[in-house]
């Protein structure tokens, strides 16, 4: 079954090249790449016109720029570019196993999305998804006779096996990733949390979501974001078992985002990221819920704001401060969302309470209200610790999340 791998790379030449050539040598030339160029300032585009120029079954495209317009954009035009019903993401960073392909198509299905296993050096802390193993964190220092004779080893204690999870690289059909419009391009690039919002989004739109555990990558880890300047250890955190965090330092840029993009993530979603062990995605209901707060300061409407639809304070300076401050990095309508005290409530749910009484326990308790409502809410008025909560209805809105233009419309996208 022919597949088109998708591989997307900014300023990672050498990274994105160690890919490509190991997808020929230990796969087929008969594969179709795509490759993306996001806006590199280094030799990336000169070298993928090169590449073109010599390989019949390569596709290249570029984002022109100046500005990055992050990976997951470049996912879905490299979909839209692909020749094949069946396209598959894999990072710029990845090192494919000669098996690579066919241990995952032999699982593919309708309406199913199969990621693959990642060996990864221990630049994350472990989990039952992946096997931990160092075998290098650059292409010059590979091992790669090792890595080999390690994966194929992996492969053949786990022949035919699946676990339910999903996360880098995937493959799936063409129709079903266009189904739900690719991904939430406009809250979220360039950020991997477009990644985990399409993960809820395949999970609620009830697609099955499974792990090939003989389908092996080496992944060098977020060399396109986290640590793309290179890998700069600053410490060595022991997790019991012989295992070693090698905590790296985040780039700059990826410091900047990920504050700005997890607000629009709480925003969007009113929780956190939570997915099981194996990264299986927890998707709660969506209420619409607002906070009515007495006593505001600046400070609380900072932090609560995001986790609320609308949020209704007494002071009209902080709340024109506020809008114009954190309209300039949000994609939400701030001033629909942020309302004094006394304007009509619009809210199913409303949770009302005094901020001179909030204790650092209580934003437990704001961070867990939708799972909260969902296990145990009914139709009244309620009083917990310091907040009432009034509840007008238990109608939910996570449908409205699937589709983009769904979502963007119902919540006041800009």
């Amino acid at each position: 079954m022919n597949v088109s791998l998708v591989i997307p790379s900014r300023n990672n030449l050498k990274y994105v090249k160690f890919a490509y050539n190991s997808i020929r040598k230990h796969i087929s030339s008969n594969v179709e790449i795509v490759l993306l160029d996001d806006a590199s300032t280094d030799d990336t585009w000169l070298w993928m016109n090169q590449i073109k120029g010599s390989d019949n079954n390569v596709k290249i495209y570029r984002n022109n720029g100046p500005e990055r317009v992050g990976h997951t954009v470049l996912y879905d035009v490299g979909a839209e570019l692909s020749s094949n019903e069946i396209f598959g993401i894999f990072h710029a960073d990845m090192v494919a196993t000669p098996n690579y392909i066919n241990n995952m198509v032999k699982h593919l299905k309708p309406k199913t999305v199969v990621s693959a296993t990642r060996i990864e050096p221990p630049l994350h802390p472990p989990g039952p998804e992946k096997y931990v193993q160092d075998f290098g964190l650059e292409p010059e220092e590979f091992k790669e006779k090792e890595f080999l004779n390690f994966s194929s080893m992996c492969e053949s204690e786990n022949v035919d096996k699946t676990t339910s999870g999903i996360f880098a690289p995937w493959m799936m059909y063409k129709t079903d990733f266009f189904d739900i419009q690719g991904h939430d391009k406009k809250l979220f690039a360039p950020m991997e949390l477009e990644d985990s919002d399409l993960f809820n989004r395949f999970l609620l739109n009830g697609y099955t979501l499974i792990q090939s555990r003989d389908a092996m990558v080496y992944h060098m880890t977020c060399r396109g974001s986290r640590f793309k300047d290179g890998v700069k250890i600053v410490n060595e955190i022991p997790l019991g078992n012989g295992h070693v965090w090698k905590k790296a330092e985040d780039s700059d840029e990826y410091k900047r985002l990920r504050e700005i993009k997890f607000r629009e993530w709480w925003r969007k979603w009113h929780s956190d990221v939570l997915h099981d062990e194996n990264m299986l995605p927890i998707v709660h209901k969506r209420y619409n819920v607002g906070f009515i707060i007495k006593n505001a300061n600046e400070q609380i409407l900072n932090i609560l704001e995001p986790w609320t639809d609308n949020i209704y304070i007494e002071n009209n300076t902080i709340i024109k401060n506020y809008i114009d401050k954190e309209q300039k990095i949000s994609k939400f309508d701030i001033k629909s969302r942020v309302k004094n005290i006394n304007d009509t409530k619009i809210n199913d749910i409303l949770v009302e309470f005094d901020a001179r009484y909030l204790q650092n326990n209580h934003f437990e308790f704001i961070k867990n209200l939708s799972q909260i409502i969902e296990s145990s809410g009914e139709i009244g008025i309620f009083e917990y610790d310091i907040f009432k909560i009034e509840i007008k209805s238990m109608q939910s809105y996570e449908s409205h999340l699937i589709k983009n233009e769904n979502f963007y419309n119902k919540f006041n996208i800009l």
